[in-house]
């Protein structure tokens, strides 16, 4: 549930990941087995989790290298904490560079699902995108559309914001760069995992900037945390199809009476057993074809 490493400063803990400094430069960053839903973390974890996630981002940042630089270090995680602290650490963690994050989120869709279908049916768009009439739920847009959020604190809810309103917060130049960056990343991707029978329905991505004022991605990339990934075989439109990822969990969390404010209900053992079965397959299917 959380980390306990002494050798080192907690600089921040998030949902899912703590961060510690290891120098002016360079932080370590430890993926826990939290998990959480609609912003709010649950009291359960699910085992192994953190080493999913991370396997899986690992992987992705390698594979999207060539169209983005990314926060990834060749500094060893095992090299910078003490001997007795590396269990707590061993395939869940990395180095990475100490960078200014930009505070929103790249949301690609390439479907209409989750808030964005909810969206849909109030106003016929997404985050100020007008997209065409009579869609149904699922289905898959003609072209990926960008629609950023805000990034909250913890315990706070992101909210969804157009283009415009994204521009100004960061600049109209960064802005493009930043959309333009994530649908080329979404579209490599998308390809690549439907080739393992995975649907990449939508995903988010956090950008930060290194001293020379780059643009990094970094946190995570096209995880089952950070993304919808739907059974290519089961996809149908007209409904939310199975998923490998944490929407089988709030799925759950919606059919019970909570308002989606702490605390959290309890998790029973078997919604924790599958949502790690879920998180498991998606990464057998991407990392071992």
């Amino acid at each position: 549930m959380t980390t306990t490493i002494q050798s080192l400063q907690l600089f921040h803990q998030g949902k899912v990941r703590d961060t510690y400094v290891v120098d002016d430069e360079h932080f370590l960053m430890v993926t826990s087995d939290r998990i959480s839903a609609f912003d709010v973390i649950m009291n359960e974890t699910v085992e192994s989790k953190g080493k999913v996630l991370s396997r899986v981002s690992n992987f992705w940042f390698h594979k999207t290298e060539s169209i983005i630089k990314n926060h990834l270090t060749d500094i060893a995680p095992e090299s910078v904490v003490k001997d007795h602290e590396i269990p707590l650490i061993k395939d869940r963690s990395v180095v990475v560079k100490r960078l200014q994050p930009l505070p929103v989120e790249a949301i690609v869709r390439g479907y209409l699902i989750g808030s964005g279908w909810k969206d849909y049916q109030s106003n016929g768009s997404v985050s100020g995108i007008t997209l065409p009439k009579n869609l149904q739920q699922a289905e898959k847009l003609a072209e990926p559309i960008f629609t950023p959020s805000t990034k909250a604190a913890v315990g706070d809810h992101d909210e969804n914001i157009s283009f415009d309103q994204m521009a100004n917060l960061i600049g109209e130049d960064r802005a493009k760069n930043i959309k333009d960056k994530s649908i080329e990343i979404y579209n490599f991707a998308r390809d690549y995992a439907l080739d393992r029978g995975i649907i990449i329905a939508d995903t988010k991505f956090e950008f930060g900037l290194d001293d020379q004022g780059d643009l990094i991605l970094m946190d995570e990339i096209l995880t089952p945390d950070s993304s919808r990934f739907w059974d290519a075989d089961l996809y149908k439109i007209g409904t939310s199809p199975q998923s490998y990822d944490k929407q089988f969990l709030r799925d759950w969390l919606e059919s019970i009476d909570w308002n989606k404010q702490p605390p959290p209900p309890t998790l029973p053992s078997d919604v924790i057993e599958m949502t790690k079965q879920k998180y498991q397959h998606v990464q057998h299917l991407l990392l071992n074809q």
